[in-house]
């Protein structure tokens, strides 16, 4: 973890520490350790992964643990494609980043955009506040677009006007 990275996962365990406490919940190990494990991911990770991750932690402390955040505003739900939905960290200070989901693999980037955070904002001007929004653009990764090398001992089909050295 890079350490602008490190300072941000320290913020958010001193603000995710404060709302805890503020609410009156009690601390407790379990839950700490899907804090912490939170605190250290750069993006989406989903409750089965804290769960796989986490031991002697169980899966429906986990999820407690998830949406105690969440109702604490502490984290935040992410469409991860093909029904799967991961939870990451909201940044105190605003800073956020959005995802690309490969509808293939399912491996999720992350990404910003400054000139989309710019539109995103000047929508106020149209009489609307954005309290909040989330972006996820589905397609196919860098990996999973290459097209598949053509298999040698294949003849090409009949007819075919495929010039071998062409670019497609």
């Amino acid at each position: 973890m890079s350490t602008p990275a490190r300072k941000e996962a320290a913020d958010w365990l001193t603000h995710a520490e404060l709302k805890i406490h503020d609410a009156g919940l009690h601390r407790s190990t379990p839950r700490q350790k899907v804090i912490d494990l939170l605190a250290d991911q750069d993006c989406a990770i989903t409750a089965l992964e804290m769960d796989q991750r986490l031991s002697g932690v169980g899966r429906a402390t986990v999820y407690r643990a998830i949406e105690q955040l969440e109702d604490l505003g502490l984290v935040q739900k992410v469409d991860l494609g093909k029904g799967a939905q991961g939870f990451e960290k909201i940044d105190p200070s605003g800073h956020h980043h959005h995802h690309l989901v490969c509808e293939h693999c399912g491996r999720v980037q992350s990404f910003e955009d400054e000139r989309l955070e710019k539109a995103i904002h000047r929508i106020h001007r149209r009489g609307f506040t954005v309290e909040s929004h989330e972006i996820t653009l589905r397609g196919r990764c860098s990996d999973c677009a290459r097209p598949e090398p053509m298999s040698v001992s294949r003849p090409a089909p009949t007819g075919s006007r495929i010039n071998a050295g062409a670019r497609l």
